[in-house]
């Protein structure tokens, strides 16, 4: 019996066009707390680091590794979108917000966008959006790395400035010990208001 061979991200979709194209992903969609991060990538084809993967399939120690890796060898944009702007425009709104401020802030615009998912900010510049983009196309995977690791790095930052609720441990998602931390606590500054375990305990 043979098994399947593992899907692995590659360059078949940038392949498709010319010019300089982008990978676009975000991280922090889930959580009831922290800001949503948005990364860009513009990978060098003939220069890109081994092993790039869907961050969510790769191990803390491999990430940043990786970071560090693209961060020396592509061009990069992050965009972040505060818990203030995701309970007033929603999180889709807020996550297509923090797309748009990633590409936005690369050195050299992209000619092509690729995005992960099924939802495209407006760009002034063709985009497609690719579902499961992280682990098919290496722009994509290199920006979801990018993402993870920047937004990870904030939570740690968070567990220190709101010392209880075990940010450096969960990262804001809706873990077990966040939940009782929350019913414990109250909500934190940056907690999203707009997300119901939230609104279920307030401020204190």
């Amino acid at each position: 019996m043979h098994k399947l061979k593992k899907q692995v991200p590659d360059f078949l979709f940038e392949s498709a066009y010319k010019g300089l194209v982008c990978g676009v992903d975000e991280a922090g969609r889930g959580p009831l707390a922290g800001p949503v991060v948005a990364a860009a990538v513009i990978l060098n084809p003939f220069n890109y680091p081994d092993g790039l993967n869907d961050s969510k399939v790769l191990n803390t120690s491999k990430r940043e590794s990786l970071f560090i890796d693209i961060q020396q060898t592509a061009k990069i944009g992050i965009g972040i979108s505060e818990p203030e702007e995701i309970d007033r425009v929603n999180i889709l709104n807020a996550s297509l917000s923090a797309m748009y401020k990633a590409v936005s802030s690369l050195t050299v615009l992209p000619d092509v966008a690729l995005i992960d998912g099924n939802r495209s900010p407006n760009f002034p510049f063709k985009t497609e959006c690719i579902i499961k983009g992280d682990s098919l196309s290496l722009s994509i995977a290199a920006a979801s790395i990018i993402a993870k690791v920047t937004r990870d790095k904030l939570m740690l930052e968070a567990e220190n400035r709101f010392p209880g609720y075990s940010f450096g441990t969960h990262k804001g998602y809706p873990t077990k010990v966040h939940l009782q931390k929350l019913e414990l606590l109250g909500s934190s500054p940056i907690h999203r208001k707009s997300f119901k375990p939230v609104r279920l305990n307030p401020l204190q």
